[in-house]
Formats: C-alpha cells, structure tokens, sequence
C-alpha cells in the first residue's frame, strides 16, 4: 500500500494544527482547493477533527498529528 495523494493532503492538513494548544484550531475557507476541502471533510469523517471545515483536534486527531509530525521529522532528518 502506498501514499494516495488523498493521504498526503490529509496529512499535510494535519500538519496545521498547533499540537502546542488544544485551543488552537484552523478553519479550511469555501476558496481553499478542492484537495484540500476533501481533505478536512475525510478527517471530520474519521472523527480526527471537530467540525467538517476544520475546528479543533479530537484526542484521536491530536494523536495521528503527532505521528504525521515524527514522521515528517524522521524523512526530514539529515
């Protein structure tokens, strides 16, 4: 199995967030790109954020951000 280019947006999404405060949330605009409207509807679907434009983090979804971020950190590393 590999990355789908639906995974990397939901990813990068995911990236987004501020991990440094539950109170931090992000809102994706009706002009944002398609990809990334889907995007942010997948992980509203999959419980990850709270509302389907956005909003906060779910505990799940703070979760997977810190795993997409060591991940991020890991491929990045020199």
């Amino acid at each position: 199995m590999k990355f789908t280019s639906e995974h990397i947006e939901a990813l990068n999404l995911l990236l987004q967030f501020d991990l440094s405060s539950s109170f931090t949330g992000i809102k994706v605009h009706q002009d944002a790109s398609q990809e990334m409207q889907a995007a942010v509807a997948a992980l509203h679907e999959k419980g990850l954020c709270t509302l389907p434009d956005g909003g906060y983090l779910t505990d799940e979804g703070i979760e997977m951000a810190q795993h997409a971020e060591r991940v991020l950190s890991f491929l990045c590393a020199q």
